[in-house]
């Protein structure tokens, strides 16, 4: 595909997606209590999801406040499941079809999944849906002070693009700098190529 031949890019609908390892499903209710169980942990916030380590309340009924208003519902925040269990959370959001940009974000994974297939596995199904959808770019981004993020990140084949400073608060009001990252259409075909070689020496 090249720059003369563009694609309107269409909006997904909502749908399931089945990898080797996980499934990737619509984020509902009926996932709240396992993603709690998953990702509802000091570990998790410390490094800036939510808000940042201020941003975590286990409690069951704050928690499910915390969904309701984190994820972006009008976007596809999805259930991460390995074998029936939820040990996640991501969404594929903020689509631009003027643009023809997207934004992958909002991923969390309960810690004994970390390092494993997940991660990639789950990147490469919704960056697929993303690029088959018509997009040209697609966002990735951290806190800056996230290092194990940003490596993973860069690890999916994203090029980094720079710090947008004092980017939002967290949770506890100081300022967090996010890192921006990006996969483009032209570079995709060799982004999934190297999680595909990623992910079969992960099996």
């Amino acid at each position: 595909m090249t720059d003369s031949a563009p694609v309107q890019p269409r909006r997904p609908a909502p749908v399931r997606l089945v990898g080797r390892t996980v499934v990737l499903e619509p984020l509902g209710e009926e996932h709240v209590d396992g993603l709690r169980a998953a990702i509802a942990r000091p570990e998790v916030f410390a490094g800036g999801y939510g808000g940042g380590a201020a941003g975590l309340d286990p409690d069951p009924a704050a928690f499910r406040a915390f969904v309701r208003r984190y994820y972006p519902w009008s976007g596809l925040p999805c259930a991460v499941l390995v074998d029936g269990r939820v040990v996640g959370v991501t969404a594929l959001a903020d689509f631009d079809e003027a643009r023809e940009a997207a934004h992958l974000g909002w991923t969390a994974y309960a810690p004994e999944v970390w390092g494993t297939a997940v991660n990639p596995e789950t990147k490469r199904l919704l960056l697929g849906l993303a690029f088959d959808s018509g997009y040209s770019r697609v966002k990735l981004q951290a806190d800056a002070a996230n290092t194990r993020s940003r490596a993973a990140i860069l690890r999916l084949g994203a090029t980094f693009e720079g710090v947008l400073r004092h980017d939002q608060r967290r949770a506890d009001g100081s300022w967090r700098d996010t890192a921006v990252h990006s996969i483009l259409r032209e570079e995709w075909p060799a982004v999934r190529d190297g999680l595909d070689r990623r992910l079969e020496a992960l099996r």
